[in-house]
């Protein structure tokens, strides 16, 4: 297809996204009809491409792109997968032992990071939130399903995929090829700063990670640790209940979040006090990039007042996910629930993630990378390293509690 022909698919599907969700807006409390009018407008517009356009259009994308295009609006991290792509899922999705370590989400149609895991093959080279997948093996990745995408990039341990970038400070696109591994996660790291402030840092909440968060804080205070600063920038990797027991550290008592869906029963999460470890004055550090369990913990530490947090917007991503499956043999991966913070507001939803009472921007720190997508370390890196400028805002709030 053109690229002429292309717009017109995204084009067409943008329009029927918003007539679709305008009727599922307005359509709640109107009558049933009101849906089938927006789909009515939904098989016109398939009716006049086929009729108007300049060439005969791919009506099988022109329909791919709508479908990914509304469940792009509704979820970010939705997938259609047809019957062949959904059997390939269902085989290999635990199959695969090798990675390279993103977490993904839709982005503008396409597939972009969320986070990478630090010490993985994407994390060596820098990719980063805001980064955009143009291309996985070749294939551009507008309207790729995101579950595919994420098929795509896992393998066997050592073996090589090629991917194309669009990274927040370069204009083209650039080929990177990535030797996937079996993703082992950091070790949760601590030290004492200056002022009595133990520094805690959580590069995901993979299991096991909350059990290292506690024996660090046990650690600090025997060190004569008075305050704490829990740093979660870029952390994206774990499940919900992950987050759940890392709020729970800090919180001997209260909601910590709940769990709500359409179809889906409420489940409070309520601290146990018995598992609370420490009452000492907490900051929490976040980026654009921290996600998933991360801001389970940080949206509870938020509303209780139990924390306070510096730095960016998180991502907004915290849901329960199922296949739910169609007659034609395909499914639609959904959320089918989300998680929400002791205020009841959703963590994953259209404003996204949870929002620090200090807004600190992240300075940009991705890796520079040359014209054969190898990174380019320069000499004096190591000497001159860049002041953490969230790191010192979370230190200056934490300086005036008493």
């Amino acid at each position: 297809m053109s690229s002429r022909a292309k717009l017109m698919v995204v084009l067409s599907s943008t329009g029927l996204v918003v007539f679709l969700l305008l009727g599922a807006m307005l359509g709640k409390s109107a009558a049933p009809e009101g849906a089938y009018r927006h789909l009515a407008v939904y098989t016109e517009v398939l009716s006049r491409i086929k009729s108007e356009y300049v060439e005969e259009p791919d009506l099988k994308s022109v329909t791919l792109g709508a479908l990914n295009g509304l469940l792009e609006s509704v979820d970010p991290f939705s997938s259609y997968l047809n019957a062949d792509q959904y059997k390939e899922y269902q085989k290999k999705k635990d199959s695969q032992k090798g990675d390279v370590g993103l977490v993904l989400s839709k982005r503008f149609g396409y597939v972009g990071v969320v986070a990478s895991v630090p010490g993985s093959p994407a994390g060596k080279l820098g990719l980063t939130t805001g980064d955009v997948l143009e291309t996985i093996k070749g294939v551009a990745t507008r309207d790729m399903p995101l579950a595919y995408a994420e098929l795509l990039l896992r393998g066997e341990p050592g073996t090589s995929i090629e991917i194309s970038v669009l990274r927040v400070r370069k204009p083209e696109p650039q080929k990177i090829t990535l030797t996937r591994s079996a993703v082992s996660y950091p070790p949760v790291s601590s030290k004492m700063l200056a002022d009595g402030i133990g520094y805690i840092r959580s590069e995901t909440l993979a299991a096991g990670k909350v059990k290292e968060v506690a024996a660090a804080v046990t650690g600090l205070e025997r060190q004569g640790a008075k305050k704490l600063v829990l740093d979660l920038r870029n952390c994206a990797v774990g499940g919900a209940e992950e987050g759940i027991a890392l709020a729970n550290l800090f919180i001997a008592k209260g909601k910590i979040g709940y769990l709500l869906g359409q179809r889906f029963a409420r489940q409070d999460f309520e601290a146990d006090a018995a598992k609370a470890i420490t009452k000492l004055p907490l900051a929490v550090i976040t980026s654009r990039g921290t996600a998933g369990p991360a801001e389970v913990a940080a949206a509870a530490l938020l509303d209780s007042k139990r924390a306070d947090l510096v730095g960016e917007r998180t991502y907004g991503d915290a849901a329960v996910r199922k296949p739910v499956t169609m007659e034609d043999g395909g499914a639609v991966i959904l959320s089918v629930a989300k998680y929400y913070s002791p205020a009841g507001k959703a963590i994953q939803d259209a404003a996204g993630g949870v929002t620090p009472q200090t807004l600190v921007q992240e300075p940009d720190s991705q890796i520079e990378l040359d014209q054969d997508g190898e990174p380019v370390v320069k000499e004096d890196a190591e000497k001159k390293p860049g002041e953490d400028v969230l790191l010192k805002k979370a230190v200056e709030i934490l300086g005036k509690k008493a």
